[in-house]
């Protein structure tokens, strides 16, 4: 019970950050993209593959070596500081001269990708920076820094890009944005752990950490190379306005799920690397996670696929429209994130990144096959492929822990049934509506409220004990402040 508590505290903050900072994005997203052209998001889009690309090769799975590793200390951290900050600047230097190029890779019209490119590369040098703090501060479990570290950067960032693209800059607004957010988060994480680097580089340390980094880089490498083709690809055969309703389509499904995913696997995989030497607590913890994350991302998922449709016309105007069946998509593609991220930092924290490497170039394998296929069809044609593949791919992720820690697919299967059922039967109920309201403001309140009500009132039939700590959880936050409340009073008095 203490180590579920420990855990879950855990997970509150750093879900509490990610939920403020991404419903702080979702409000200026709202609003630039009411403001700006779908084309201004294909432009970045077709850069950022290069961005996301950098970022890989960059932490080169020495993030997650260091928080894998029981006895990393101050060297450790500052060896892998320096070589992190001088390769970036390396990758940073091609991307400067490789720009050009790149742009006319894209062919003509798109010669502003220059110097988009070349000025958004810099977040690859403030990454190189951050990604080693994050990693000292997952690793002691200090997750409430990160809380205060992206609110002050989501807040100063997007009150920047919506001043540049209310002053007329297009494009540029989102991609000073992105540079202000990246150099917020590395001041404030900074001033908050006032851990500073030593004066000391070791070659022994850099090569110990990289013999289990390797293979956690070059699945990642795959993974982005996979995800961020997509944006390449539909780039170059499409038009921009096509790849940026390709992205906007992914960015709601994607915020939600980043917010939820990258909680769960901060917390999960220093938590479970504590543990890895007692198998029952590892099968404890990762089912504990996928209980969790399934009765809270399967209702969030595809109710928000059930809303899609008036919730876009809404918020983004009609000249959105294009994107609501992509977001739609999308919701399948992220529903069961969460338990693949489980599954696979339960074979990353007990040392056995190997296995995480084949199963990813066996996933890749296949999707770039089927890719292939469908490529040429249309951009739905390809999204509705990712999402079938990912369906699949849940059993593949979670197959091999059978053997590591006794924790089977039938077993997960029958973990997230009861929330599956209840999210149906949610889902059914805000559908019959559709036919008797016509206005989408009073069609998207009545929905939501019908889907809350459905899944809450089954729940607690159901005695879910999900349900029934996130209720206990709320009581006890409440008493607490309460109790302060009155001590306050009384000592007032």
């Amino acid at each position: 019970m203490s180590n579920s508590r420990s855990l879950l505290n855990n997970l509150v903050w750093k879900f509490s950050e990610r939920t403020l900072s991404q419903l702080i994005k979702l409000v200026i997203s709202i609003i630039l993209a009411r403001i700006l052209d779908p084309s201004d998001y294909g432009l970045v889009g077709m850069v950022m593959v290069f961005i996301a690309l950098s970022y890989v090769i960059i932490d080169g799975g020495f993030n997650n070596a260091l928080i894998q590793k029981k006895n990393a200390d101050a060297l450790d951290f500052s060896t892998v500081l320096y070589f992190s900050v001088t390769f970036s600047l390396v990758i940073y230097a091609l991307l400067f001269f490789c720009a050009p190029y790149i742009a006319a890779f894209y062919g003509e019209g798109y010669e502003e990708l220059t110097s988009i490119l070349r000025v958004l590369g810099l977040q690859v040098v403030i990454y190189s920076m951050n990604s080693v703090q994050q990693a000292y501060v997952a690793k002691r479990m200090m997750f409430k820094k990160f809380f205060f570290a992206t609110t002050w950067a989501t807040v100063i960032s997007g009150a920047v890009g919506l001043y540049m693209a209310y002053s007329g800059y297009g494009v540029w607004a989102l991609v000073w944005q992105g540079i202000i957010a990246a150099f917020i988060e590395l001041v404030v994480l900074y001033m908050m752990t006032r851990k500073r680097p030593l004066l000391a580089f070791s070659f022994e340390r850099l090569k110990g950490l990289l013999r289990y980094g390797i293979n956690i880089f070059a699945s990642y490498f795959l993974i982005s190379v996979y995800t961020e083709m997509w944006a390449l690809v539909i780039g170059k055969m499409y038009t921009a306005r096509d790849l940026g309703f390709y992205t906007k389509g992914r960015t709601y499904p994607s915020l939600v799920i980043t917010n939820i995913n990258s909680s769960i696997g901060a917390v999960l995989f220093p938590k479970i690397s504590m543990d890895q030497n007692d198998l029952e607590k590892v099968k404890a913890t990762a089912r504990l996670s996928i209980r969790f994350s399934a009765y809270v991302v399967f209702p969030v998922m595809l109710g928000l696929a059930t809303v899609a449709e008036p919730l876009v016309r809404l918020l983004l105007t009609d000249k959105w429209l294009p994107c609501v069946t992509l977001l739609q998509w999308f919701c399948i593609v992220y529903l069961f994130h969460p338990i693949h991220t489980a599954n696979i930092q339960v074979i990353k924290a007990i040392g056995r990144s190997d296995i995480f490497l084949k199963l990813e170039v066996l996933k890749k394998t296949i999707e770039l096959l089927s890719f292939l296929a469908v490529m040429w069809i249309s951009v739905e044609a390809i999204v509705i492929n990712m999402a079938v593949l990912a369906t699949l791919f849940t059993y593949v992720n979670a197959w091999p822990n059978k053997k590591l820690i006794d924790y089977s697919f039938r077993e997960q299967l029958i973990d997230v049934a009861s929330p599956l059922l209840m999210v149906a039967v949610m889902v059914l109920a805000m559908l019959s509506v559709r036919v008797f309201i016509s206005n989408d403001l009073l069609l998207l309140i009545t929905q939501i409220a019908i889907g809350l009500t459905v899944y809450i009132t089954l729940s607690s039939i159901s005695k879910n004990k999900e349900y029934q700590f996130i209720l206990q959880t709320i009581n006890t936050r409440l008493g607490i402040i309460k109790k302060k409340s009155s001590g306050f009073m009384t000592n007032k008095l």
